[in-house]
């Protein structure tokens, strides 16, 4: 059997943004001091006029990137998600979310897989801070051919837009004919007694834990759900309604995050079970990506646990 590809998420991004910096010559990419692990070193190495490295100040390159927004340009923005996000909050509300400007706030390095550098820096915050922004679009890829279509479904929407993106390499299972779709989410496996809504790293687990499930006789639909605002409503009605019981699983807070979407969505209209796999109101801890992902649960043997844990009970 061949080895399965693994990519980081962010480096496909460097990659995806080079390669539409040659067909549109109004993107310009900033970056705060970052542009080596954020990828962004790529477009700047081809284009250096339209690179710019702002140095350590997130809020003055959101304001920058507001600015260069006003005069028509399409702005791609990155540093790690706990400093675009976090530091730089309240230039993205009112200087871009505010005023609809077409700026792309592309933060890697997000989610607990940041791994060593601690709870620091591991933003398990960002898609709950995000996500409560009027007109901001949040978005999290999966793999390397996801996260390339989604940088230019990101360039082609004109609005803000937040891309959470990764740090670790994540295993590459789009075929090449893969279609993103701004706001749909991807039924991967079907199923009919609980249903696996998961996004970002933990997609692949999600299907692995599937199929560990098959074995015990449980069958599980597993929906990546790549866009998170706007949620696909109709998809999650639909797995409420035929499967009976929904887990979320993400890299992210319970609170606020892709469990909070999901349960929001489908309280009003199909009330379910839900399970809300992810970090517990709690920051992380220091240690390798692999190890942290099994300390919370987001590894394939622990989602298939608290899975059939939820389902028999």
């Amino acid at each position: 059997m061949s080895e399965i590809k693994k990519i980081a998420t962010r480096v496909s991004y460097g990659n995806a943004l080079a390669e539409l910096g040659e067909i549109h010559k109004d993107i310009c990419v900033l970056d705060a001091d970052l542009a080596a692990s954020t990828q962004t070193a790529i477009f700047g190495k081809r284009f250096p006029d339209r690179f710019f490295d702002v140095g350590i100040q997130e809020g003055n390159m959101v304001g920058v990137a507001a600015g260069l927004a006003t005069t028509g340009k399409t702005v791609f923005c990155s540093s790690f998600a706990m400093f675009a996000t976090g530091r730089a909050y309240e230039i993205i509300r009112n200087s871009v979310a505010y005023p609809r400007l077409n700026v792309k706030i592309c933060a890697s390095h997000a989610g607990v897989s940041v791994g060593e550098d601690g709870a620091t820096h591991q933003c398990i915050e960002d898609i709950a801070l995000m996500r409560v922004l009027p007109h901001m679009l949040v978005i999290q890829p999966a793999d390397d051919i996801e996260a390339r279509q989604a940088v230019k479904a990101a360039y082609d929407y004109h609005g803000p837009v937040y891309l959470r993106l990764a740090r670790l390499a994540s295993p590459v299972f789009n075929s090449e004919d893969y279609k993103f779709e701004l706001g749909k989410g991807v039924t991967l496996r079907d199923g009919s007694d609980v249903t696996l809504v998961a996004t970002g790293l933990p997609v692949t687990a999600a299907m692995e834990a599937a199929d560990m499930l098959a074995g015990c006789g449980i069958s599980a639909r597993v929906i990546n759900m790549h866009t998170i605002k706007p949620i696909d409503q109709e998809i999650l009605l639909k797995a409420a309604r035929e499967t009976g019981k929904i887990v979320t699983i993400e890299e992210h807070s319970v609170i606020g995050g892709l469990g909070g979407v999901v349960c929001e969505s489908i309280t009003e209209k199909c009330p379910v079970p839900v399970c809300r796999i992810g970090i517990q109101d709690q920051f992380g801890v220091s240690g390798p990506a692999l190890d942290l992902y099994k300390l919370y649960g987001l590894d394939a043997e622990g989602i298939f646990k608290r899975v059939k844990e939820f389902v028999e009970a």
